[in-house]
């Protein structure tokens, strides 16, 4: 799923937030976006910058992109089964 916001915007947001000049709901409401999401983007970016313990988004990625292709191994490694088993089936017998 693509961002809805540019990663410029949402670190402009976290970095106004951040300051702590006003409320969470009231940066929310000036930048036009939901409270909740101002307080995901600041969770996201605690765990970035190591304040909070978690997966960042770079070890997110790299996870995806592992299971993705560890995936299409598995289909490639049935897809060789398959084919060694009815390959087995047409030879002679001894």
């Amino acid at each position: 799923m693509p961002a809805a916001y540019p990663e410029e915007f949402r670190r402009d947001v976290v970095r106004v937030a951040r300051k702590g000049e006003a409320p969470l709901s009231q940066i929310a409401k000036d930048f036009g976006i939901a409270e909740g999401t101002l307080s995901n983007w600041l969770k996201r970016a605690d765990i970035d910058d190591g304040v909070r313990s978690g997966i960042t988004t770079t070890e997110a990625a790299e996870l995806r992109e592992v299971k993705k292709r560890n995936k299409l191994l598995e289909q490639e490694n049935e897809i060789l089964r398959r084919a060694a088993t009815y390959f087995a089936k047409q030879l002679p017998p001894k």
